[in-house]
């Protein structure tokens, strides 16, 4: 007979294991970068810098406010936080950010820090120009030297505040290195995450807010600077955390605020789903075991406690025991022998005690009426008194021996 008839029920197997198969593919499949209208973008793991996504982001571009993160990596590197600075005439162009500073008040670097970070101010930048070299224009050409110092190619200054000028640009990759770098200094990170402040040591108090809205409106954003101009477009350098993770945006070229502010949300949100947290070790899991020379026996050793850690996609957490391979009873249950490491691409992501998994006793000397114990059979009573009587009598046969005396 013919078997066309089973092939369509063959098909429809085939097909069902196809479809059975494909959710497990997708699931295990990252998800992909979103599209993004800014003219560049980049988006990199603030731990350990890896570049998660990215658009054209060697390319130098005007850079607008930006520009003012080196001029804040300078004021911290070359001035006293409560130094008192003069402010000097400004003469500003309408739209300007500005701190609002009067010419000859005298404010503190940690206050027009703040008001150069938060409210973007431009008047705040050349008094801490000023403060730092002596002139904008000098304090240009120290831009430059630090920009080559931290490897920053793609990156140009003609002035501490970010006006369009020829020379002045930069690229996504070399913005977020500078605000990497600087988020190693403690104040820096507590300026650009905070939402509004007020300055007391001008000539009157002053609260300003911070330009970055997504600081206010969104608690896991922590930083960094905004910035426009007719040649840059909307710029944002924004960092967040969640899951233990620190992720930093780069968009350049924006065409509007809410846009500049939608695509960073969106590549740090495409960021943070490839983490997720894994566990390393599991409490009272066996991690290895170590010789017991003195009791002939292997001992397990566990872990006290269960050890977690946030991975990216693609990523193994790596286990090592650092614990004797030989330990001498006796030896208590739970007693700590050594310590598990997981590590993540080389770096210790936590630690858990290793512990003896179970008691251990010496083995018994040998002795005779061991040897004895150990030969005879029956309850170990009985052959403890058969050990003993069998003792005596040998002691009683030698006394005998030696009262007689030679014969």
């Amino acid at each position: 007979m013919s078997q066309a008839p089973r092939r369509p029920w063959r098909i429809v197997c085939l097909a069902l294991a196809v479809l059975a198969l494909c959710p497990a593919q997708a699931a295990a499949s990252p998800p992909q970068p979103p599209d993004i209208p800014a003219k560049a973008w980049l988006l990199i793991d603030a731990g350990d810098h890896a570049r998660l996504a990215a658009h054209d982001p060697d390319t130098s571009r005007a850079m607008a406010s930006t520009t003012k993160l080196m001029t804040a990596y300078l004021s911290l590197r070359e001035l006293p936080l409560k130094k008192m600075l003069t402010a000097p005439a400004y003469h500003p162009i309408p739209g300007e950010s500005l701190l609002g500073l009067e010419p000859g008040e005298r404010m503190t670097v940690r206050d027009l820090l703040y008001g150069l970070l938060l409210p973007s101010g431009n008047d705040a930048a050349v008094t801490l120009a000023d403060g730092v070299a002596g002139s904008t224009e000098a304090f240009a050409a120290q831009m430059n030297q630090a920009a080559r110092r931290l490897g920053l190619d793609e990156t140009s200054y003609a002035n501490p505040i970010g006006l369009d000028a020829p020379g002045n640009y930069t690229s996504p990759r070399d913005l977020a290195s500078l605000a990497l770098t600087l988020r190693r200094n403690a104040l820096f990170r507590r300026i650009v995450n905070t939402p509004q402040t007020t300055l007391h040591s001008g000539d009157h108090p002053r609260t300003i807010s911070n330009h970055n809205d997504l600081v206010i409106s969104h608690p896991w954003i922590n930083g960094v600077k905004t910035g426009y101009t007719p040649d840059a477009g909307n710029v944002l350098v924004a960092s967040g955390t969640q899951k233990g993770v620190t992720l930093l945006s780069v968009v350049m070229g924006a065409p509007s605020i809410p846009v500049r502010d939608s695509d960073s949300l969106r590549l740090l949100d495409y960021g943070f789903s490839l983490y997720s947290t894994k566990q390393a070790v599991r409490g009272g899991e066996q991690l290895a075991s170590a010789r017991v020379p003195n009791a002939g026996v292997r001992l397990p050793l566990e872990a006290r406690g269960g050890l977690s850690a946030t991975v990216r996609h693609g990523q193994k957490i790596d286990v090592t025991v650092h614990a004797p391979k030989s330990i001498e009873a006796p030896i208590h249950r739970g007693q700590r022998v050594g310590v598990a490491r997981a590590t993540l691409a080389g770096e210790t992501v936590g630690r858990v005690p290793v512990v003896a998994g179970r008691g251990v006793r010496p083995a018994p000397a040998s002795s005779p009426i061991a040897d004895v114990d150990d030969v005879l059979p029956g309850p170990r009573s009985v052959v403890w008194l058969i050990g003993v009587g069998l003792v005596a009598i040998v002691i009683l046969i030698g006394t005998a021996l030696v009262r007689r005396g030679p014969g």
